[in-house]
C-alpha cells in the first residue's frame, strides 16, 4: 500500500497504473497525482479507467475519464486494484 499512497515512488509520475482481474476479465486503470500535478484535491483514492500509454492529452479530458472513487486506499486494493 505504502507504492499506492506515495506518489514521489511511482515510477511513471504523475500515473500509477493499475489492473484489476475480475471474472470478465482485466480492466486497467491509472491513478493520478492530482494534487502534487496540479493542485487539485480529491483524487488520492480514485482509478481512472484508461491505459497508461492511451490517455488524453489534457488534464481536463483526463479527469473526465470514467473512474472508481474510493474513500481510502486499502479500499482500493480491497476492491481488488493492484500496481502494474
Amino acid at each position: 500500500m505504502r507504492i499506492i499512497t506515495t506518489p514521489a515512488v511511482w515510477v511513471a509520475w504523475p500515473f500509477l497504473p493499475l489492473i484489476r482481474t475480475t471474472p470478465n476479465g482485466v480492466e486497467l486503470g491509472v491513478m493520478f497525482d492530482a494534487m502534487g500535478t496540479v493542485g487539485r484535491t480529491g483524487f488520492s483514492a480514485t482509478v481512472l479507467f484508461a491505459n497508461l500509454f492511451n490517455l488524453p492529452p489534457t488534464v481536463d479530458q483526463l479527469l473526465e475519464l470514467p473512474r472508481e472513487v474510493f474513500d481510502y486506499a486499502e479500499e482500493l486494493i480491497q476492491a481488488g486494484w493492484r500496481v502494474d
